[in-house]
């Protein structure tokens, strides 16, 4: 059973979604420990509701990012995590951070990337007049948003959509998505080399396993 160690910031959905799929066997491991920067975060409650062990490290009282990441770093060693999962962590990682866990950090943003990487993704998609949208679970990298994508969900974007149908439409395929990547992961079947992203061994494309 792999250990896996979530990074949270509020909500927990997604977080939700991986304990779900622990409990129910659809994935080869366990929620170790979950660490919000973020004391209110619901997600601690969701945690502690499924006996997962929790933890809080606000950023303030620390000098710089620097010093944050390396306590936060520590932190994450000393339960000794197999695959760090990123789940609405609002904070960008220093390069010292992610080098550290290299080939063990995974993402989901709400986008189909590489378009629309950063922030309020789902208004700008509308914005710009697309006529789909979606999710991608991708390794993390020292790019914000640009690591090898592993596997994203569609959505439609219908006309007179609002930000928040588009929103709900896009995080329930998250929810899909998220926890079948970690069980990946977990199987030994998803590795990332030389910032790759391999499934069973064979690269995958720039949209991820079933790229058309």
């Amino acid at each position: 059973m792999k250990r896996i160690l979530v990074l949270i910031s509020g909500n927990g959905s997604n977080l939700q979604a991986i304990l779900d799929a622990c409990q129910e066997g659809r994935v080869a491991g366990e929620v170790v420990a979950v660490v919000s920067n973020k004391g209110e975060a619901y997600g601690l409650t969701r945690a502690r509701a499924a006996g997962c062990a929790t933890e809080v490290l606000e950023a303030a009282g620390f000098a710089d990012r620097a010093e944050y990441d390396a306590a936060l770093g520590d932190l994450v060693e000393g339960y000794r995590p197999d695959l760090i999962v990123m789940a609405g962590f609002m904070r960008i990682l220093s390069p010292a951070f992610i080098a550290r866990f290299h080939g063990r950090m995974l993402n989901i943003h709400p986008s189909l990337l590489p378009k629309f990487q950063g922030l309020h993704t789902h208004r700008r998609a509308i914005e710009a007049g697309e006529s789909e949208h979606g999710a991608s679970v991708h390794f993390v990298t020292e790019e914000l948003d640009g690591g090898p994508v592993v596997l994203q969900a569609r959505v439609p974007i219908f006309e007179g959509d609002t930000e928040a149908e588009v929103a709900a439409r896009v995080q329930v395929q998250e929810h899909a998505i998220y926890p079948l990547v970690v069980s990946w992961f977990c199987m030994g079947r998803l590795v990332m080399m030389q910032d790759k992203a391999l499934m069973d061994g064979e690269p995958l494309g720039p949209a991820g396993y079933a790229d058309e």
